[in-house]
């Protein structure tokens, strides 16, 4: 039952995480606009994926799955409340990815808490928005975390990216449909063959997954980098760049 076991240490973080939010209607706002530049970055980022091409739908899933400014609590609730299902009703490959999903939540969780509080206490003045992003962060740092969570995206593309090469898995997963909603796992049922379709779409152009996470790889580092390394000016004139507003 390990699986089961990494799933609900993981949504225990984010929910202790959680519970000091919700005490605090300033924290919970921040939360939200932190969460909201981060969306609408990820989004100016890969605009010309976004855009058309081999490469729009995985852009588009890993907006909307991963980088997204959605609640998430509805799939949260799933993971620990039948944690044990997930180890029981899907294959262990299947398994994993629910692991490592539940744990980028606890990775961007612990930051991103840490952004909002930073976020609050640069009110005064009411800094544009890229650069209130920056100093937050640059506040927060936690390099290490950062390019963890990196990691741990790359390896939910890469898993997925597996799947799609298991003969018969595609159809296990449609036959598990009704299972998994009498369960209480529809959102991860959801993700799993959103993501299996995405990912199987880009399989039929030669190396089309590996390409993609590529990009992902080196754009988001870029990123990093900048946001750790780069002049201050210089940094927020390019976030304000790519979040289509003025610095």
């Amino acid at each position: 039952m390990e699986a089961a076991r990494q799933i609900r240490s993981a949504v225990a973080q984010v929910a202790l995480l959680r519970q000091t939010t919700e005490a605090d209607a300033a924290l919970r706002t921040a939360v939200r606009e932190v969460k909201r530049v981060q969306s609408t970055r990820f989004a100016g980022t890969y605009a010309d994926l976004l855009a058309g091409g081999p490469y729009e739908a995985a852009a588009r899933f890993f907006l909307v799955e991963l980088y997204s400014d959605k609640d998430y609590a509805e799939r949260d609730a799933q993971f620990a409340r039948i944690a044990g299902a997930i180890e029981k009703l899907f294959p262990e490959q299947v398994a994993g990815t629910a692991v490592a999903l539940a744990e980028l939540h606890a990775l961007t969780e612990g930051p991103d808490q840490g952004m909002s509080r930073a976020w609050v206490a640069l009110v005064g003045g009411e800094p544009a928005p890229a650069r209130r992003y920056v100093l937050a962060w640059r506040e927060v740092g936690r390099r290490a975390e950062r390019e963890e969570q990196l990691r741990v995206v790359l390896g939910i593309g890469q898993q997925m990216a597996r799947l799609t090469r298991t003969a018969g898995l595609r159809m296990m997963l449609k036959m598990m449909r009704a299972p998994a909603a009498a369960a209480g796992l529809g959102a991860l049922q959801r993700f799993l063959e959103c993501g299996f379709d995405t990912f199987a779409a880009m399989a039929r152009h030669r190396d089309g997954a590996e390409d993609f996470l590529a990009i992902i790889e080196m754009r988001e580092s870029a990123l990093m980098r900048l946001l750790f390394d780069a002049d201050l000016v210089a940094c927020e004139t390019e976030l304000a760049r790519t979040l289509g507003q003025p610095p």
